[in-house]
């Protein structure tokens, strides 16, 4: 007989550990302001981690202010943006988590402009 994994086993990657097999897939929040993650983000993904989500990959974030999906996507491009997400980071951490993220770049279809 073959044993069948839980949900709830931990999941070993090479060197990454997740406590469990649950892994928050990444959904656009559209809440970020010039890219940079607000408070709403730290509750939302803080509360996940709480939870007992194993892994949580942060949303679609552009790579460029020009590669937005839309204008309050999430960005990675310029510092107040990644002192904001290390500290939403630090929170997937201390709660027993592990963060990953979804980097975003919307070519051609990219949105800068409210709808």
């Amino acid at each position: 007989m073959v044993a069948v994994a839980s949900l709830f086993d931990p999941l070993q990657l090479r060197e990454l550990k997740l406590r469990n097999r649950i892994v928050l897939s990444p959904m656009c929040q559209y809440s970020a302001i010039d890219g940079v993650p607000q408070p709403w983000h730290m509750a939302h993904y803080g509360a996940r981690a709480a939870g007992g989500t194993g892994a949580l990959i942060l949303e679609a974030t552009a790579v460029s202010p020009t590669g937005r999906i839309s204008p309050d996507d999430l960005g990675l491009w310029d510092d107040e943006q990644c002192v904001a997400f290390r500290a939403i980071v630090s929170l997937i951490k201390e709660q027993g988590s592990v963060a990953g993220i979804q980097l975003a770049h919307a070519g051609r279809k990219a949105c800068t402009a409210a709808p």
